[in-house]
C-alpha cells in the first residue's frame, strides 16, 4: 500500500483570506459532539473550498489532517480495498479532511466505514461535482451527513471590510468580472487571465471527466446560448432546434450545468390564473463573470447593452447565496408572467407570503406591481431593487 502522507496546511503569510459565511456554522458542527459526523461541502472548482477547509484546520485545536484527493496515491490510500489498513492511523485523529473527495472510488462506502469504526472522528468531504459525489454518498450516509454549498464569493463577503464608498466603487468591477476569488482579488489583467482559464477548463472538468460527453462542442454552444438569454425565458424546444439535437439532450446538459454549480433555474409561478405562464423557466449563472467570459464581453458598463440582464442575474444570484447560507426558513423562488406580458422578475414564497421584487439597475426607474398579481396573490409584499438599495436585498434576516 502507498505511504500515507499527512499534510498540515496553513495559509501563506500575506495571502488575502476572506471570511466565508458558512465557516462558523461548519466549525460549530465540528465541535458539536452530538452533531453530524460527516460534513459535505459542495461547490464548483475555484470557489474557495480548499482555502475554507485549510482555514478551518488552522483554527482547529485537536488532531487533524488534510488530503488532496486529486493525487492518485491519496485515491489509492483511501480506496475501499485499502480502508481497513488505515485504522491505526485514523484512530489518532479528531478531524479528517478529504478535498475533492469525488476522486475516491466508492467514496460513500469509504466514509461510512470510517464513521462506523471511528465514532469520535469528524470528517469533511468536499466535492466540485455534486452529481457525482451526491450519487455516491446519498444512500450510504443517510442520517449521518450535513451538507453545505459554497459558491463564489458573495458581495457581502467580498465587501465586509469596505466602507460604503469602496463598496460602491467595486460594484462595476463585480458586474464585469464576477466574484471568483482568484479573479476579483487580483488586478484586472491577472483577473481576466484567471477568469478565462476557469471558464475554459476548470469549470467543466468534472462534467467532461465523469459524464464522457460525446460532443462537448454542443455542450459549449448550449452554454453560450444560455448566456445570451440571461434574464429571458428559455425554451428547450428552441434550444434543441438551434443545436439540432433532441430536447432530452438539452435537458440533460442543463441538469449537468446545474449540478456543477454553473447555472440555476428559476421556474414560473402559476397558481390561480389561466393566463399565467406555468411551464417555463429562466436560467441564470451563479457567477456573472463566467457568463461575461462565455460571451466574450468584459466591457465596462458604459459600453454594454445588457446591463439589465447583468443586474438581474447579479441580484438574484446574490440573494440566493444568502438564502442558502443562512437557511433559517424554507423558501420557494419564482418569476411571474402572463400571456399579456405582465411580469415580475423575482418572487420568494416564505411562510405563506409572497415577496415580489422588480429588479432595475436605474434608481429612477418607476415600476408598479401589476394589478392582476395584487388581486390574485393578496398576501404579498412588493419592492423595487435598484443600484441604490440592493444591499438591503442581500440581508436575509428580515
Amino acid at each position: 500500500m502507498n505511504r500515507i502522507i499527512f499534510l498540515f496546511i496553513f495559509a501563506k503569510k500575506g495571502d488575502m483570506i476572506i471570511s466565508r459565511t458558512i465557516k462558523k456554522d461548519i466549525e460549530k458542527t465540528i465541535n458539536n459532539k452530538s452533531g453530524k459526523q460527516i460534513i459535505v461541502i459542495y461547490g464548483a472548482r475555484q470557489v474557495g473550498k480548499t482555502t475554507l477547509v485549510k482555514e478551518i484546520i488552522k483554527n482547529y485545536t485537536k488532531k487533524s489532517v488534510y488530503f488532496n484527493c486529486d493525487y492518485f496515491d491519496i485515491q489509492q490510500t483511501f480506496s475501499y480495498e485499502n480502508i481497513s489498513v488505515l485504522s491505526q492511523e485514523i484512530k489518532k485523529l479528531d478531524l479528517l479532511v478529504l478535498d475533492e473527495a469525488q476522486r475516491i472510488k466508492n467514496i460513500g462506502i469509504v466514509l461510512k466505514i470510517l464513521a462506523d469504526e471511528h465514532n469520535h472522528l469528524k470528517i469533511i468531504a468536499t466535492g466540485s461535482s455534486s452529481f457525482e459525489l451526491s450519487n455516491k454518498i446519498s444512500e450510504p450516509l443517510t442520517g449521518r451527513k450535513k451538507v453545505y454549498h459554497l459558491f463564489p464569493l458573495s458581495y457581502n463577503e467580498y465587501t465586509q471590510d469596505m466602507n460604503f464608498i469602496e463598496q460602491k466603487r467595486v460594484l462595476n468591477k463585480i458586474l464585469r468580472f464576477g466574484l471568483y476569488p482568484s479573479v476579483i482579488l487580483n488586478d484586472e489583467e491577472t483577473g481576466t487571465d484567471n477568469l478565462k482559464e476557469i471558464a475554459s477548463s476548470y469549470l467543466f472538468k468534472d462534467i467532461f471527466t465523469f459524464q464522457k460527453l460525446k460532443k462537448p462542442e454542443i455542450f459549449i454552444h448550449l452554454l453560450k446560448l444560455l448566456a445570451f438569454q440571461t434574464g429571458h425565458e428559455v425554451s428547450y424546444t428552441e434550444l434543441a432546434n438551434k443545436l439540432r439535437i433532441d430536447q432530452s439532450v438539452v435537458q440533460k446538459y442543463i441538469h449537468l450545468l446545474e449540478e456543477s454549480f454553473i447555472i440555476f433555474r428559476l421556474p414560473a409561478l402559476k397558481r390561480n390564473l389561466r393566463n399565467e405562464i406555468g411551464k417555463s423557466r429562466k436560467i441564470y449563472f451563479w457567477d456573472i463573470g463566467i457568463r461575461n467570459m462565455i460571451i466574450q464581453n468584459l466591457n465596462t458598463l458604459d459600453f454594454r447593452n445588457d446591463i439589465g440582464a447583468l443586474w438581474e442575474n447579479f441580484c438574484i444570484s446574490e440573494r440566493l447565496k444568502q438564502l442558502h447560507y443562512h437557511h433559517k426558513t424554507l423558501f420557494n423562488t419564482y418569476f411571474w408572467r402572463t400571456y399579456e406580458q405582465k411580469e415580475i422578475d423575482y418572487i420568494e414564497e416564505r411562510n405563506g407570503l409572497f415577496y415580489a421584487y422588480e429588479i432595475k439597475y436605474n434608481p429612477n426607474k418607476k415600476v408598479n406591481l401589476p394589478d392582476l398579481f395584487k388581486k390574485t396573490y393578496k398576501n404579498h409584499q412588493f419592492k423595487v431593487i435598484n443600484s441604490d438599495n440592493f444591499k438591503e436585498f442581500l440581508i436575509t434576516e428580515r
